[in-house]
């Protein structure tokens, strides 16, 4: 399964500036799931971090990933737009390499473990073949709160 970004908004609640994901290139159900952010100068964060060494900051590294996983969640359970996403827990986060403009970041994430609704992904983001970031995210689903 391959989506584009016009599809992963229509799953997502997620909009720029802090959509980050932007093509989901494989995806098989119950079990992976491998997304891409193009990584540019215009991102909004490069402003303040850091300006004249731009790179892109290690918690929007893991939130690119836990996009990722939500899009797998949505696809794989059939979870409907009256439910919003929170995270429950990262563990074990490290950080290799820095993240630059000009980078194409691939989170890959295989599903570890599903119980109750919680959602346990072992999570790594590559810059083409090099080790970036990794972390164990976890993750489950509620009902919107209305306003």
């Amino acid at each position: 399964m391959v989506l584009n970004t016009l599809e992963i908004m229509k799953l997502l609640p997620h909009r720029f500036p802090f959509l980050l994901v932007d093509q989901i290139v494989e995806l098989e159900e119950g079990k992976r799931v491998v997304g891409l952010k193009n990584v540019t100068i215009n991102e909004p964060f490069f402003q303040g971090h850091f300006p004249g060494h731009p790179v892109m900051p290690g918690v929007l590294i893991i939130e690119a990933m836990a996009q990722v996983g939500g899009v797998f969640a949505i696809v794989s359970d059939k979870i409907g737009n009256d439910k919003v996403t929170y995270f429950t827990g990262i563990d074990k986060a490290r950080f290799r390499k820095p993240v630059v403009p000009g980078d194409v970041l691939r989170m890959e994430l295989e599903l570890h473990n599903f119980r109750r609704g919680l959602y346990c992904f072992t999570g790594k983001a590559y810059v083409k073949e090099t080790l970036v970031a990794e972390a164990e995210l976890k993750a489950t689903f509620a009902a919107k709160q209305e306003s």
